[in-house]
């Protein structure tokens, strides 16, 4: 059965967001040997940031990654907005999000040790 919007009731747009995900370890996630975890740059879709959040989460946890915690940075509009500067290729990896509704992560570190950002 397909749902159909209620009148009057406009779909809002998928947007992309820029979100910070930091990852511990769990059998078969494929970090090196030694890693404590990692932190990943990624780019959601999302009709808001908490829809592109859980979106996020749910892919992480199909590729056998733990999340643990998860920063928002808002999207593209929100970040132009605050005066950050977006180069090319970062643009071009959110377009690519959107294009396919989809999660692309833009980088992936490896924590070692006390690598691990602190919280505060």
């Amino acid at each position: 059965m397909t749902e159909t919007p209620s009148p009057g009731r406009d779909k809002r747009p998928q947007q992309v967001f820029t979100l910070a995900v930091e990852v511990g370890r769990k059998a078969g996630d494929g970090l090196p040997k030694g890693a404590t975890g990692a932190g990943l740059l990624l780019y959601a879709t999302g009709v808001d940031e908490a829809e592109a959040v859980r979106e996020a989460v749910a892919v992480l946890k199909l590729a056998d990654l733990a999340p643990l915690d998860v920063t928002g940075y808002g999207s593209l509009a929100e970040r132009e907005a605050a005066g950050e500067e977006i180069d090319a290729e970062e643009r071009a990896l959110m377009a690519r999000a959107l294009a396919e509704n989809a999660v692309i992560v833009a980088q992936m570190e490896p924590f070692f040790g006390e690598d691990r950002p602190a919280k505060g």
